[in-house]
């Protein structure tokens, strides 16, 4: 492609060093990750501990969302034009202050307003994401940008297992508290690693480099391309159904079997497992082969499946293994979701298109949990996993139209 005035220049680094960038951001997000794995499947009993009721709880997985839906296209658009280094850097550090900040949180109305803060400024995962897309050929985004979601997932076997170990729920609110010093601290090693290690991706902008465009304007162009704005959709879609669920699982997992926070942490871990499979060896593969909608589609399906599946699980032996078969639809979707993306747009853009698509996630996260703790308390405990298992449906439809409209803008373009 032509470079133009207006597109910042990669600093995509030469092959020999491509892997070893990739080894560096693959460290980071993991050790990241095992901190946000290891508080994630205890928020619903810590909210407990501070006498939270179940739409409270909701509103802390809401309140984080919030955040990341405003920061996700600030961080993205500002690393198009500052870097993905520096940006690394104040998110993963604002996640170390955020879990400081939860750990003494007086009461459930503090705990929600931490939550908020630490979204805003922990909403770096569009950033990652354009990092991979520097440093990677347009063919290998899918599989490369499984590897990262491996560090993520991997982060999900260590975290919950971790935080399985390290809570004392005999001891109440104090007994969560560690679990979540320890996440703060990895935070902490995470961002240490980005300065230590981590090289930049793109090339600082000049004086002479336009600005970054608005949120608005970055919208109406995602709007109007016809892959990102059905990706989007989808990721609407899916999300919500997702959110619900994860919300609401320890919640359900105990009213149903009578579980506590080490066996919802251990549940994850299956989860983490199956996901670091899926997404580091099988994701790409599959996406090479059938193409990066057709394996979205079957992804949202398979998840979709996942959560009937645990409505009906006869015992509770069988909701690790069904919700491993449910992970790995979740492996198959957010990869190829960046992917089509990525190799829909400008390499200028790919930051702010793909914090576009993380906006639109939180958006789900906002509004999904808050939904199914709705429907928790009101309707039934299975019934958060029904409705999000039917919204898999038409995201699986909505994946195969933004396929054809790959293929369509691919054969104007050429």
């Amino acid at each position: 492609m032509t470079q133009t005035p207006d597109t910042i220049p990669s600093a995509t680094p030469p092959a020999r060093d491509e892997r070893a960038a990739l080894a560096v951001l693959f460290a980071v997000v993991f050790i990241n990750l095992v901190g946000f794995g290891l508080v994630v499947p205890l928020l619903p009993f810590f909210g407990q501990s501070l006498e939270a009721q179940a739409w409270q709880i909701a509103l802390m997985f809401s309140a984080y969302s919030l955040g990341q839906f405003f920061a996700e296209p600030f961080w993205g658009r500002l690393s198009d034009r500052i870097g993905r280094r520096p940006v690394l850097l104040i998110t993963v550090a604002a996640n170390a202050v955020g879990y400081l900040m939860l750990a003494f949180a007086p009461n459930i109305w503090a705990a929600i307003a931490i939550r908020l803060f630490t979204g805003l400024g922990a909403g770096n995962i569009s950033t990652v994401q354009g990092y991979v897309a520097d440093v990677t050929p347009p063919d290998k985004r899918a599989g490369r940008m499984g590897l990262i979601g491996a560090a993520f997932g991997l982060g999900f076997i260590v975290g919950p297992g971790l935080g399985g170990i390290l809570v004392r729920e005999d001891l109440g609110r104090l007994g969560y508290q560690l679990p979540i010093f320890v996440a703060a601290a990895l935070a902490a090693l995470a961002a240490v690693g980005v300065i230590v290690f981590l090289k930049e991706s793109r090339v600082r902008a000049t004086a002479e480099t336009p600005p970054p465009q608005r949120f608005l304007a970055g919208l109406h162009q995602a709007f109007a391309d016809p892959v990102v704005s059905r990706v989007l959709l989808v990721t609407l879609i899916y999300m919500a159904g997702f959110s619900g669920m994860e919300s609401t699982f320890g919640l359900w997992a105990e009213a149903r079997y009578g579980w506590g926070a080490r066996e919802v942490g251990l549940a994850f871990m299956a989860v983490g497992v199956v996901s670091v499979i899926g997404q580091a060896l099988i994701a790409g593969r599959l996406a090479r082969r059938f193409g990066e909608a057709r394996v979205l589609a079957f992804g949202c399906l398979l998840f979709g499946a996942g959560l009937v599946g645990q409505v009906l699980s006869p015992s509770q032996e069988w909701v690790p293994v069904i919700m491993a078969f449910g992970a790995l639809g979740m492996a198959l979707t957010m990869p190829n979701v960046s992917a089509l993306i990525s190799r829909s747009v400008e390499p200028d853009r790919q930051g702010a298109m793909l914090g576009l698509n993380m906006a639109t996630s939180s958006i789900a996260r906002i509004f999904g949990p808050i939904v199914a703790g709705a429907i928790f308390s009101g309707v039934g405990h299975d019934w958060p996993f029904l409705i999000g298992a039917m919204l898999t449906v038409p995201a699986a439809v909505m994946a195969i139209n933004a396929g054809r409209a790959f293929v369509r803008k691919a054969a104007v373009t050429a």
